[in-house]
Parts: C-alpha cells; structure tokens; sequence
C-alpha cells in the first residue's frame, strides 16, 4: 500500500511537472481553506470538489525537493508501520491524516486563498505512528497518565516545538520549501497519534478473528 500510494504521488507529480501545469493544479485541486466558507469561490473554473481536496491536494507538490523528501519519509516510515498496521490500516492512518491536516490548517487561517499542497500532512500521521511504534525511550508512568499517554505527549510537544522552529525558519522562503504548511504537519502528526492504538486493536482483533 505505501510503495502504491508512493508510486502514484510521483506519477502525478512528474505528469503535472512536465506539462507545466503544477500552478493551475494547485489552484483546481490544492486545499484551499476560503473554499469551505465560500463554495462559490472558484465558480467558472474547474475545480476538484472541496471536500476531496484534502486528498487531491496530497497529489500536487511544488517542486523536486518538495516530493523526494516527502516520499523518503513516507516509504521509509509508512512501510515499517505497514508492517504492523497491514495495508488498510496504513491507508486509513494516511487518509485521516490528510483530512486532520487540512482541518487544522483551515482553523488557523480559514480566510485565505493561498492553496495548500504536498503530502506531508498526510504523512506526518504516519510518521507520528512509527514514532510511536518504533521509540525505544523508556518512559514513566507520571501521576494520573500512564506511560503510553506520557510518550504520546513528549512525541506531541517535540514535534509541534521542531514545525515551529521550521516555520519561523523558513519564513523568508526556500524555494520549493518555502511558506511550509506548519498547521497542516501538527495537524496530522495529532491525528496520527490519535489513532495508533485504536488501529493496532482493530488489526489484532481482525488477525484474531481470521486465525479462530
């Protein structure tokens, strides 16, 4: 599944790149937050539906440093956790990573009309579960929140910490990394953290059933 959706964000990117219509993708299917206060605002062009840009968005990459390094880190991350989520798991984790980035994007900026693309939103939720899979801290329990919530918090606080630092970086722009799209990396780191635990049990309980 990670090698799939590897395979077919560079297809589309290397169709978009070539043809030189990378800019008009990114206005017709970026994610671009006014669209949910305002579903006229790209009336008499062609656009991908609002609510499916958060996965079309994912698609469209700004340039070749923006799409290798995304798809370093979503092959050499999501196949490890595909590994133990399974495939669906890993596609559900990806999707819903999509969809959390956007919300969180939207809620910092819901007004404006710059179009957000790039997978890495997406892929922060896998990253956020191999973090989680794969740390081998040892962490305490802490009062009232047991180890796993402890770990879960130190993961969420450094990675919010490091997009901030990014962001206050990158400010003056870096070419094809420039005005990163902060927000949309905690947004799905969050959501991917959010949903280790309930998937790891919905794939044991699914490897269970199919054993019995």
């Amino acid at each position: 599944m990670t090698n799939g959706i590897a395979a077919i964000t560079f297809a589309a990117f290397l169709l978009l790149y070539l043809t030189g219509q990378v800019d008009n993708a990114a206005i017709m299917g970026g994610f671009i937050p006014a669209r949910i206060g305002d579903s006229h605002l790209l009336d008499g062009i062609w656009a991908v539906p609002a609510w499916l840009t958060p996965l079309s968005c994912t698609l469209i990459h700004a340039g070749w440093l923006h799409i290798g390094f995304n798809l370093l880190m979503l092959v050499f991350c999501g196949r490890q956790v595909e590994h133990v989520l399974d495939r669906w798991g890993t596609l559900i984790l990806y999707v819903a990573g999509a969809y959390g980035a956007t919300l969180v994007q939207w809620a910092v900026d819901p007004g404006t009309t710059n179009p957000m693309v790039g997978a890495s939103g997406a892929i922060s939720a896998v990253v956020a579960t191999y973090s989680l899979l794969y740390s081998q801290q040892n962490v305490r329990r802490i009062g009232p929140f047991s180890a796993n919530m402890v770990r879960v918090l130190w993961l969420a606080a450094g990675w919010i910490a490091i997009q901030l630092m990014i962001g206050i970086a990158t400010a003056g722009g870096m070419g094809d990394l420039g005005q990163i799209a902060v927000a949309a990396h905690i947004g799905g780191f969050l959501v991917g953290l959010a949903l280790t635990r309930p998937l790891l049990r919905w794939r044991f309980r699914k490897r269970h059933q199919l054993v019995n």
